[in-house]
C-alpha cells in the first residue's frame, strides 16, 4: 500500500569542498540541493511511498533546477509555493580523521523564509494524508516560518494526521530573539512522536538531568531516562527516538538507535560505520526509515532496526539525500553488509 506523506521546510543548494578539501582551497565547489525535510522526502518516495513536498522556490534558473531535481526523485512538488527572489545557500567543508566537518549558512531572505501563511492552503495539502514529518530547522529560521510550522501542525492535527517531529537543533540559526526551547515546546506539544540524537533533546527542548551524554556512548539507563524525562514534559507523544553516534574520528562513528513510548525501550543493533563518505543527512535518512516503517504499521523494534539500517547505508552516499531502497535495506538487515559487488 502506497502511503501519502507530506514534508514541510527548505530545501537550499549545496555547495561542497570536493573531497575533503577546505573551502575554497581549489577554484571548485560541488553543487547539490539539500535540506533535512526535502531529505526525508527524497526517501520516502524512493522507498515507494507518495511522498508531497512542501516549501516555497523562486521563478528563477536556480529554483527550477531544484524543483527538477526533486521530480526526478519521485518527490511530488505540486504543493511547493513559487515566488520570492533567492533559494537558500548552505557550504560544505567536510572533515576528515581528527578535523570535523563544517557548515556555513547562506540562507537569509530566501524564499521559504519571505513567503507568507497565506500562500500555503494546508486544507487541501492535508486532504488524504496519512503522516506530517517536519523538523526543528524550519521554526529556527525566522518568526514567519515557526508561525507557519505551527499552523501547519495545527491543521494536521484536526485532519487527524499523524506527527512526526525531528528537533534538529541548529545553534546557528537561532537568532531572532526567541530561543529555542521557547518556540520548540509549544511545537513538539503537537507532535506524535519525537524523533532527535540526545544534543537536540537538551537544546532544542531545554531537558537537563541526565548528565553529559555527548559522548554518544549507549548506557541504556541514561537514554532511557532522557526519553523518559521528554515523555513526562510532552505527554502528547507516542513515542521518542533517539539516534546515537559515537565519534571516533570524522571517517569513523559508531551508529544505533533506541526508541522508547512509555513502557517498553527499544535498541537497534550497533553499526561500526568505517570510510565515511558523507554524514550529512543520515539523521534524515532515519527518520525517513522510521516514518515507512510506522506509517505502515510496523512494530518499534522492527521500524528502528530498519531506520538505523537505512541510515547505516547513507553514510557511503555522498550528498544530503539517502539513495537506497527497501530491498537494499533489508540485504544490510539480513546481514548483507560485506561490501561484495552484487552480480
Amino acid at each position: 500500500m502506497t502511503h501519502h506523506i507530506i514534508t514541510f521546510g527548505e530545501i537550499m543548494l549545496r555547495l561542497k569542498a570536493p573531497g575533503s578539501e577546505r573551502l575554497f582551497q581549489s577554484a571548485y565547489l560541488e553543487a547539490t540541493f539539500g535540506g533535512g525535510e526535502a531529505n526525508v522526502a527524497v526517501s520516502l518516495a524512493i522507498f515507494g511511498d507518495h511522498a508531497v513536498f512542501v516549501s516555497a522556490l523562486p521563478r528563477n534558473p536556480v529554483g527550477e533546477e531544484c524543483v527538477s531535481f526533486l521530480r526526478g526523485k519521485g518527490v511530488d512538488t505540486s504543493r511547493i509555493a513559487r515566488g520570492g527572489d533567492r533559494v537558500g545557500i548552505y557550504y560544505l567543508e567536510s572533515g576528515a580523521s581528527q578535523r570535523p566537518s563544517r557548515v556555513i549558512y547562506d540562507r537569509a531572505n530566501s524564499a521559504f523564509d519571505k513567503t507568507p501563511a497565506s500562500a500555503y492552503d494546508w486544507d487541501a495539502i492535508f486532504d488524504g494524508a496519512d503522516w506530517f514529518h517536519l523538523s526543528g530547522i524550519t521554526p529556527a529560521i525566522s518568526l514567519n516560518t515557526a508561525a507557519i510550522a505551527k499552523e501547519a501542525m495545527l491543521k494536521a492535527r484536526e485532519k487527524k494526521v499523524t506527527i512526526s517531529l525531528d528537533y534538529n537543533y541548529r545553534k546557528n540559526l537561532w537568532k531572532y530573539g526567541k530561543t529555542a526551547p521557547e518556540v520548540m515546546g509549544e511545537i513538539t506539544a503537537l507532535a506524535d512522536f519525537g524523533l532527535a540524537n540526545e544534543e537536540d533533546c537538551q537544546k532544542a527542548l531545554g531537558i537537563d538531568g541526565v548528565g553529559d551524554l555527548s559522548e554518544g556512548t549507549l548506557d541504556p539507563g541514561r537514554y532511557r531516562d532522557l526519553c523518559t524525562k521528554v515523555l513526562k514534559k510532552y505527554p502528547n507523544l507516542k513515542a521518542q527516538a533517539v539516534t546515537l553516534r559515537e565519534s571516533h574520528n570524522a571517517n569513523h562513528n559508531g551508529w544505533s538507535a533506541c526508541l522508547f513510548d512509555g513502557k517498553e525501550f527499544y535498541q537497534s543493533h550497533h553499526y561500526e560505520v568505517t570510510d565515511i563518505i558523507d554524514r550529512v543527512g543520515t539523521g534524515d535518512a532515519f527518520a525517513a526509515g522510521l516514518i515507512h516503517e510506522l506509517v505502515d504499521g510496523k512494530p518499534y523494534q522492527e521500524a528502528i532496526e530498519f531506520a538505523v539500517a537505512a541510515s547505516c547505508l547513507k553514510h557511503s552516499i555522498p550528498g544530503d539525500m539517502n539513495l537506497v531502497t527497501v530491498e537494499e535495506v533489508n540485504t544490510l538487515l539480513a546481514g548483507g553488509g560485506t561490501g561484495r559487488i552484487q552480480r
